[in-house]
């Protein structure tokens, strides 16, 4: 029911736009999201959003990366510059709500150096 896009292959340096939108019946959301996977790696936490907007960040990503949301849309964005080598990962979106946890497939993002 989430349907992630915006991956791609980038230069260090460079930026790109994920997306992220729901699909279906999907309610009460509490928080929006971003993790990723890189090869060789468990998934991590990138970012996340509550529906007031609240947001945090692992230290990977402050300072470079923009988590944002469109309630109406139950869409989740993740604007990411200064990309680095290390970005390079499958990025997933997930959307969470009273007792469960929704994920997209993932994106793939490769920074080349």
């Amino acid at each position: 029911q989430l349907q992630a896009c915006g991956g791609g292959l980038v230069q260090a340096g460079g930026s790109l736009r994920l997306s992220c939108a729901a699909s279906g019946n999907i309610f009460s959301i509490l928080y929006m999201g971003w993790y990723r996977q890189a090869p060789g790696k468990q998934r991590e936490l990138v970012a996340t959003i509550t529906i007031g907007g609240t947001t945090t960040y692992a230290d990977s990503a402050k300072g470079r990366f923009a988590i944002s949301r469109d309630t109406a849309k139950k869409a989740v964005y993740l604007q990411m510059n200064s990309l680095k080598p290390e970005d390079t990962a499958v990025y997933y979106c997930a959307i969470w709500v009273p007792g469960y946890d929704y994920w997209g497939q993932g994106t793939l993002v490769t920074v080349s150096s």
